[in-house]
């Protein structure tokens, strides 16, 4: 089967129109370049061509519907949690690296009262 000779033909069953086999090839293909694995061993190197052989070879499951609005809603769900956790644990780091920056400024400050504490005993610096 060589899938770049188009036109492409799909059974009725499967997949019910060509605009939907570009939305799943599309979807599949984003998947495929985020650093999926392909499911199917093909001879073609592109993201887009894959997927699209795993289309129309029906190795992809899909929800159309009232089940893909749910899944929709559900999957935004998940990725605004996803965001909550990753910015509490940015901020958890940022005060981390505040109380470093803390510690630091104590630092700074006592070798700097050292260092006028020996101007004050052996006279100025240029001596």
């Amino acid at each position: 089967m060589d899938i770049l000779s188009l036109p492409i033909e799909i059974e009725d069953s499967k997949i019910d129109s060509r605009f939907r086999l570009v939305i799943i090839t599309s979807q599949r293909a984003k998947t495929l370049s985020e650093g999926a694995k392909a499911l199917i061993t093909t001879k073609y190197k592109k993201n887009t061509t894959i997927a699209l052989e795993e289309s129309i070879l029906d190795k992809l499951d899909y929800l159309t519907g009232e089940e893909a609005v749910k899944a929709k809603e559900i999957a935004k769900k998940l990725e605004f949690k996803k965001k909550v956790t990753s910015m509490t644990k940015k901020e958890g780091k940022e005060e981390e690296l505040s109380e470093l920056e803390k510690d630091l400024k104590v630092y700074l400050l006592e070798k700097a009262e050292t260092e006028k504490r020996k101007e004050d005993i052996f006279g100025e610096r240029g001596e």
